[in-house]
């Protein structure tokens, strides 16, 4: 009797065992999914700021060289001073420069 005891023993989860874990795996992302959120709009930002205060010295390189104040990022680009990628960033981040100064609208 022992030995057909021993052979319906099955091997594997149970379905309560596969509920917690499946309750504990949902409170995790719960909890994780927000912050990647913030997280996300916080890079952004930093990441527009970076990009002004390189467009701003790049602007104040302009005017030393030139005398000039720029007036569009596409004169920035025509002087080397940026590249076709970084104003088209700049486009997409709703940058631009209002009297020799970067903003961001």
């Amino acid at each position: 009797m022992l030995k057909k005891l021993k052979k319906r023993v099955a091997k594997g989860f149970t379905l309560v065992e596969m509920t917690i874990v499946l309750f504990i795996i949902s409170l995790l992302i719960l909890i994780i999914v927000p912050n990647l959120g913030a997280q996300r709009k916080h890079a952004t930002s930093v990441n527009q700021e970076a990009l002004v205060n390189m467009i701003q010295n790049q602007v104040e390189l302009y005017h030393d060289d030139t005398g000039d104040v720029p007036t569009d990022l596409s004169q920035l680009e025509k002087g080397d001073y940026l590249t076709a990628k970084q104003v088209r960033q700049a486009s997409r981040e709703n940058i631009t420069l209002q009297n020799g100064q970067a903003v961001v609208q």
